[in-house]
Parts: structure tokens; sequence; C-alpha cells
């Protein structure tokens, strides 16, 4: 029973702080979800309203899609990106650590300060990549307004940023699930006569499957969850083409009508989709044959 009390009274604090933080608010979102208010004046119970009413709304519709689209590249681009990287750098190359830490540099930056550079670059008068462009004898392209003239120019202008900043956490751990695997199999492997490639689709990439579930995870909800860099470089624009569902559910709460009902509906949509993305990238990473009983010869399954 020590042991116990002992266990219970390291777990209380983070605990607490868990359910004071996440689990109350989610259950406050909840309860505000059914609610026409404003945050100050008197509480309207409407229903399912809010939620009736989002199912219509079609910037609601275009916010998810745009949240999927960032999570499908990060999958797409993101993660393949960063395994590459992993696999460079861990086969030895000159100067290992110190491309580990210049790619890992844009994770512990501020976004903030992310944001603004990219608004810079992106910037039609001055920014770099316009004068790149003019340079090189693109004078119409050079002269871009890449965050405000069109709404799939800002998507893929604020997917650039997003997916730029994170590539060096996902090549982080990717590269130390490399270097925990045993040099032994990659040595054996050459002996064999396999070169870069296969030795990288064979072993590697095998072996780190638990990783590699790990930041697909991450990668897919943190997706879904992004809000700064969007906040930053765009702030939804042009004409709410690059809302996502973080940005949609900020502008509705702290919008002149103030509806803070229909801003939890969006919360609470979006901890749905998240957990719904969280439980199949479970599902599919799931090592069936732990599942399975092993039998033995006579045909009974082995404890």
């Amino acid at each position: 029973m020590r042991n116990k009390l002992a266990v219970a009274l390291f777990l209380a604090p983070s605990l607490i702080l868990f359910v004071m933080i996440v689990i109350a608010p989610i259950f406050a979102s909840v309860g505000y979800s059914f609610l026409d208010w404003n945050g100050i004046g008197a509480k309207t119970n409407v229903g399912f309203e809010n939620y009736i009413s989002l199912a219509g709304d079609t910037v609601f519709w275009r916010a998810t899609l745009n949240s999927f689209i960032v999570a499908a590249a990060s999958v797409c681009i993101q993660l393949p990106l960063s395994m590459l990287l992993a696999l460079v750098l861990a086969s030895r190359v000159k100067f290992e650590r110190f491309f580990v830490t210049v790619y890992f540099i844009p994770v512990v930056m501020a976004a903030v300060v992310i944001g603004q550079m990219w608004r810079r670059i992106y910037n039609m008068n001055y920014g770099v990549l316009n004068y790149i462009l003019r340079e090189l004898g693109f004078s119409e392209l050079g002269s871009t307004v890449w965050l405000g003239q069109d709404g799939t120019t800002a998507l893929i202008a604020v997917l650039i940023a997003i997916l730029w900043q994170y590539v060096g956490y996902h090549m982080l751990l990717y590269y130390s699930g490399i270097n925990s695997i045993s040099p032994e199999l990659f040595e054996s492997a050459k002996i064999d006569g396999a070169g870069f490639w296969r030795t990288s689709w064979s072993i590697t990439i095998p072996l780190l499957k638990p990783i590699i579930a790990v930041s697909l995870t991450f990668a897919v909800t943190g997706a879904m969850k992004v809000y700064d860099m969007v906040k930053i470089l765009t702030d939804g624009g042009p004409l709410k083409k690059t809302e996502v569902l973080t940005t949609l559910m900020f502008h509705t709460m702290i919008s002149p009508e103030r509806k803070y009902g229909r801003g939890s509906a969006i919360a609470l949509a979006l901890i749905v989709l998240c957990f719904v993305l969280y439980t199949t990238i479970n599902a599919l990473f799931a090592d069936r044959d732990d599942k399975k009983p092993r039998r033995l010869k006579g045909g009974q399954p082995r404890e």
C-alpha cells in the first residue's frame, strides 16, 4: 500500500494539471457549443444550432479542407524529406553534427520570428524570392504578391513555411532512431553487397516503424492544429481562402459578434478530427503479429 500511495502522490500533480488544462476546457467547450453566448452577457441554449449552421457554412468546409491539405503535405512531403536527410546524415557524412544542428535550428526558433522572416521573403517589392526570380529573367513571376494575390498561391506559400519549420524536428527523430540500430546489421548488409538504398529500404526503414508511427502522429495532429504561421502570414486571407480550423475558431470567437458557442463547436470538431486521425494511425501501425496467439505443434495456443 505504501508503494501505491507513493505512485499516486507522484502522479497527482501532473494529473491535476492535465485535468485543469486539457480535460476541463474540453468539457467546458462541449457545454459552450450548445449556447448562443458572446462571452460576457446572458447565455441562451440553442441546442445543436451551432453544429447545424457549421454544416452549411462554406468557410468552415474550406477551412477543414485546408487543414487536411496541410496534414497531407506534411505526410507526403515533410516526412519523406526528413527521412532522406536522416538517412544521409546517419551514413556518417562529413560535418554530420553541424548539419544536424543547422536543420534543427528552425524548430527552436519562435514562430513569430519565422513568420516575419517568411513575410519578408515573400514581400513583393523587396523580398528575396521575387528578387531572385527577376534576376533569373522571370520578371512577371517576380512581381507576384505571394500572400495576397490568390488564395491558392497564398496557401502554397504558407505550406512551404510550415513544412520548412518542422523538417528538422522529424529528421532528428529519424536520425536518433537510425543511430540506435545495431551497426552489425549494416555491416552484414554491406558484406552481402547491399548498397545505401537497398540497406535503407530493407533494414533501416522497417526497423524505424515505431518512430515513423510517432512522427506520423505528430505531423498529422500538429498540422491539423497549426495556427501561428497562418495567423502571421495571411491571417486567413485573402477572402478567407487560407483559413484553417484554428484560425477560423479564433476569428469566430473574437469577431465583432463574439460567437463563443459557434467557436466552441469548431473546437469540438477539431478535437474529434484529431482523435479520429490519431486512432487511424495507431490502427495502421498496430503490430498484428503480436495479437495472434502462437500455437505449439500440438495445436494448443501458447500463453
